[in-house]
């Protein structure tokens, strides 16, 4: 079994906030799009806190990439590029995991840090093409799935599995070391024996229990 940390969601890049927790509940914006998107933030639910959270910048109209998407205890996720193909290198399919992280603060608070909000085990990888239609969304979503919205990289791909959202914004859950910048994350001491891709940097390792995460 292959382990995939995936950051997902809003922040300073896409979005310009962190995405919020609210009264306790880590909740996973979106990050805003202009294509390739049938999903209004209204859509999603969202709209009032996507408004809260940026002041205005984004409305609850403006569109948004829903992706990873979550329904009925299953997800759908999509890939494509150079990231479709990094997952493909380490062969990462059917029995692997998902674990979805993402900057996040208490809404109206500071505190950003990254946190787990989410795992997917995956069962299922269906690759898109670079013209994918409608009748390639999944089914069981309430909403088409933007990696099958108009055109994509020839290696646009779809990983499927059941899974979870978390519940509480648990401190076992979260990422960054209290106190540092977001990219210190907290570690367990297997971690550095195991490695991970885009981390062979020795520099990154130099604290034991800690991670200059990339």
């Amino acid at each position: 079994m292959k382990i995939v940390l995936s950051r997902k969601g809003f922040d300073r890049g896409a979005g310009g906030a962190p995405s919020p927790i609210v009264d306790g509940v880590p909740i996973s914006l979106p990050i805003p799009t202009t294509r390739r998107s049938e999903t209004t933030f209204r859509l999603a639910g969202l709209g009032d806190l996507v408004e809260r959270v940026t002041r205005g910048r984004f409305d609850a109209g403006h569109l948004c990439h829903e992706d990873p998407m979550f329904a009925s205890g299953r997800w759908a996720f999509g890939q494509t590029g150079r990231a479709a193909s990094h997952l493909a290198k380490h062969r990462i399919g059917p029995g692997d995991v998902f674990v979805f992280f993402g900057l996040f603060s208490t809404l109206g608070k500071g505190d950003r840090h990254h946190r787990i909000f989410g795992y997917m085990d995956v069962d299922e990888v269906k690759s898109l093409g670079p013209n994918p239609g409608e009748d390639d969304s999944p089914a069981g979503f309430p909403r088409r799935h933007p990696h099958t919205i108009g055109d994509w990289e020839p290696n646009n791909t779809l990983y499927f599995g059941a899974g979870a959202r978390t519940a509480k914004a648990a401190d076992l859950l979260r990422l960054s070391k209290p106190g540092s910048p977001p990219s210190i994350w907290r570690i367990p001491e297997w971690l550095k024996a195991t490695g991970m891709s885009y981390h062979a940097d020795p520099a990154r390792w130099v604290v034991d229990g800690e991670l200059r995460a990339a």
